[in-house]
Formats: C-alpha cells, structure tokens, sequence
C-alpha cells in the first residue's frame, strides 16, 4: 500500500477527472454548463477542492521577447472536501459564468486563427500531481459584435489575424483584452496598413476600440491612432454602423490630415 500511495503521488495510478460540456457554444455574458466526473485511482485519496475555470492563451510582450501564458480566469470551485475511494466514481454538476469581455473564437462558423479558450478542471489532492482536463469552448460574438464585424467588411476589411495580450485598458473587466486584426480595402487601403478592434463589453453595450496603422508620407506621418465608439446591445443595424465607423474613421485620419 505504501507503494501505491508514493506512485500515485507522483501521478501514476491518481484519480482521473473527465469534464463533459452540456454545449461546446456560448456568447460572452452566457454561462458554461456540464458534469465533472471522478474515478478513483488505485488507493483512497483525499480532495480538498474542485475547480472548474475558463483559460485563455494569452500573448505576452516585453520590449525583447514575445511569449504564451495559459491564464484561467471565471474561476468556480465544486463541492467541497471529500475521499474518493479506490475505483470509485462520483459527478457534480456546475454553471461556470462567461464573462462579457472572453474574447471571442468563431465568427459565422469560422474560427478564428490564433484563439484558444476551454474550461480546465482541477482536481486538488494534497501531494499528487494533476496534470487538469482542458475542454475546448467556441464563443461566439454576440449579435452586435458581429454587426460590428460585418459592417468592416462592408468598409472593405478583412480579416488577417487575432490575438489576445495580457495587460489592460480603460473599461477591461479581464487582466487581458483580444485584438481583431483587419487588413483595410477600399478607399482606406492607401491610409491605413491594418486596422485592430477591440470589443470592452459590460451588460449595458460595448466599447469599440479601433487603432489605425497609418500609413506615412511625404505630407503625413504614419504611426499608431485610437479611437472609441460607444454602441448599445440593440445596435445591431449593419448600414448604420457602416456610417458610425465611417466616421470614426475619418476622425482618426483628420488628426494627422488622411482626408
């Protein structure tokens, strides 16, 4: 038995845990439901906790190097302390909140290059290893984010890439916030290298952050240019927003003589 006991300290022969999702599919501000279930391992253990969190990787910078984090955040706890018997199993259900500013991973069936979000579940065993279970979750936009979108692509953006930075700005809910990379069309091509969007959203509507790559020139300097729109949940209108960002737009230009 003392065997036993060291090997699955150290991982081998420890309880197992496996997390079902009731829908891989949720919108920011939603919830996350499924069943955790426990199998004992080859001896009794204790549990102190069950916790079941959303993670994101997360891009971190420095001014000399560029790596990836695996941040949870949301984070639930099931049930309290308890013994898992040798080969027993047990389940527990759980409603884990989506935040309203998770960044977002699909966008009209199509996933996003570069975003990774899933609920990890961890099981607390005083001494043993846990190496957790990561469930993949697809969040999708909600209507007016993807309104938003559309409406970019209506301007002439397309989209190039997305990922999402650890760090915060003004109104961010998170210790991180997702980027939306657009690459400009149209009469905005010769201004503008690539446009990034950020979605801050709380339960009243959405901050639209929009930083403009300029383009320089012999008459103009290039460089970084922010902007923010403020647009409600029921601001899901494509031609009017098409005008809103339009407009934005020109603003952002009109600082450094684009129009």
């Amino acid at each position: 038995m003392g065997m036993k006991r060291m090997m699955a300290r150290l991982g081998v022969g420890n309880a197992d845990v496996e997390t079902v999702l009731d829908r891989p599919e949720v919108l920011p501000g939603g919830l996350v439901t499924g069943t955790v279930t426990i199998k004992g391992g080859k001896v009794d253990q204790e549990v102190n906790e069950i916790r079941v969190a959303l993670e994101a990787t997360v891009e971190v910078e420095t001014d000399d190097s560029t790596w990836y984090e695996n941040v949870s955040f949301g984070t639930r706890s099931i049930g309290g302390k308890f013994t898992i018997a040798a080969n027993q199993e047990t389940s527990g259900r759980f409603e884990l909140p989506v935040p309203w500013q998770t960044p977002i991973t699909d966008v009209g069936g199509w996933h996003l290059r570069g975003m990774k979000i899933g609920v990890k579940t961890t099981v607390d065993i005083p001494g043993a290893i846990d190496p957790g279970d990561l469930d993949p979750v697809s969040v999708r936009p909600l209507p007016v984010q993807e309104a938003i979108l559309a409406a970019l692509g209506d301007l002439g953006f397309r989209f190039h890439s997305a990922d999402v930075e650890k760090g915060r700005l003004a109104g961010s809910d998170l210790p991180f916030y997702q980027e939306i990379e657009l690459h400009p069309g149209g009469e905005y091509a010769r201004r503008i290298k690539e446009l990034e969007v950020t979605f801050l959203v709380d339960a009243a509507g959405v901050d639209v952050v929009l930083e403009a790559d300029r383009r320089g020139g012999l008459l103009r300097a290039g460089g970084d240019a922010l902007s923010r729109l403020r647009v409600g949940h029921h601001d899901t209108d494509r031609h009017h927003l098409s005008g809103l960002l339009h407009e934005q737009l020109q603003h952002l230009g009109a600082r450094r003589g684009w129009f």
